[in-house]
């Protein structure tokens, strides 16, 4: 559909008159998305819709709304419409099932704020957590045992991160943990930079640092602001992995766990919205994760020798020298 490719938003008169859903919304997501409406807009009621074939578009639309869109994407099972305009500028259609039948809602931020009984926005976390299953790398020590959480806790050597969620054999979901000693050491050694170049290479990660962000200044024997700016350029450059200040341990394992959760039940819906959205699960994130498991870095050592790649025999293995064992493995 052209109209489509020049990214507007179109509505216009559905011509069926005898159909219950008087409008038609060209949505442009991939070659067009095409629904049959119950409204032009959502103000403070959801609308629903219908997904109709391309052909159902007519020739000669009778057009009551059109404009530019300057985002359009799909967040899990729901598709973030931004336009160009300063109001009724943001709305999102949500892919639900609804007793036993697939639906399609309409809806913008006044409409999920004025009725939140009728919220149709996917399940919440906690459905996720359910039977997690938390791979905790073999190098972590002093780590968490969750013991008030209903996980099950399986010790691997990871790819990257001290926690992590594994689907199909690939790191979807990772989080690095560091006490505020550890954090100042990997900053001056450039070790951290390291880890946030693997971690940015996941769909989903975070490092969780279990003290507050005041104690960066508290530090003896370092000078703070250069720690802290340090600290803030890493996260500029890494900007996809959030470094999260919890202040307790307690706090920092009770946020790993639902932010693995989250992650869990992430990649569960977006397997099932890509199949039913896009026509293939999951998106290029998720199909790209790396492999799980990691090797030894002695054994990478000896690879990387074999097949001529520059890594010293003391020392963290260069990120190059891991993405290139990775393609060549991509089994780990």
């Amino acid at each position: 559909m052209e109209e489509a490719a020049a990214r507007e938003l179109l509505v216009a008169v559905n011509p069926n008159t005898s159909s219950s859903l008087p409008f038609l919304l060209l949505v442009p997501y991939g070659e067009g998305l095409l629904l049959a409406s119950a409204g032009k807009w959502p103000r403070e009621r959801s609308i629903f819709c219908m997904e109709l074939p391309s052909r159902c578009w007519p020739r000669s639309p009778d057009l009551v709304d059109r404009s530019r869109v300057l985002a359009c994407e799909r967040r899990g099972a729901s598709i973030d419409v931004v336009l160009d305009r300063p109001v009724r500028n943001r709305s999102q259609l949500v892919f639900t099932t609804c007793r036993g039948r697939e639906m399609i809602f309409w809806q913008s931020p006044q409409a999920r704020v004025r009725y939140p009984e009728r919220s149709v926005v996917p399940a919440s976390t906690a459905a996720g957590l359910s039977g997690l299953e938390i791979i905790v790398d073999t190098r972590e020590k002093d780590g968490y045992d969750f013991a008030y959480q209903p996980v099950r806790l399986v010790r691997h050597r990871l790819a990257c991160g001290d926690y992590g969620v594994v689907h199909d054999g690939r790191l979807v979901a990772a989080v690095e943990r560091k006490s505020l000693p550890d954090l100042a050491g990997s900053l001056a050694n450039h070790r951290l930079e390291y880890a946030l170049a693997e971690l940015a290479a996941l769909p989903r990660a975070a490092v969780v640092i279990e003290e507050d962000y005041g104690q960066l200044f508290a530090l003896e024997h370092s000078r703070e602001a250069r720690i802290a700016d340090r600290l803030a350029r890493l996260q500029v450059r890494y900007q996809s992995v959030p470094i999260i200040f919890l202040g307790t341990r307690g706090l920092a394992q009770e946020w790993i766990y639902r932010f693995l959760g989250a992650a869990r039940q992430w990649v569960v819906d977006e397997l099932a919205a890509g199949s039913h959205i896009d026509g293939q699960p999951g998106n290029r994130a998720l199909r790209s994760a790396p492999a799980a498991y990691s090797a030894s870095e002695s054994s990478v050592r000896r690879w990387a020798y074999t097949v001529g790649l520059p890594q010293p025999e003391k020392g963290p293995i260069r990120p190059e020298v891991w993405a290139a064992w990775r393609r060549t493995h991509p089994r780990g």
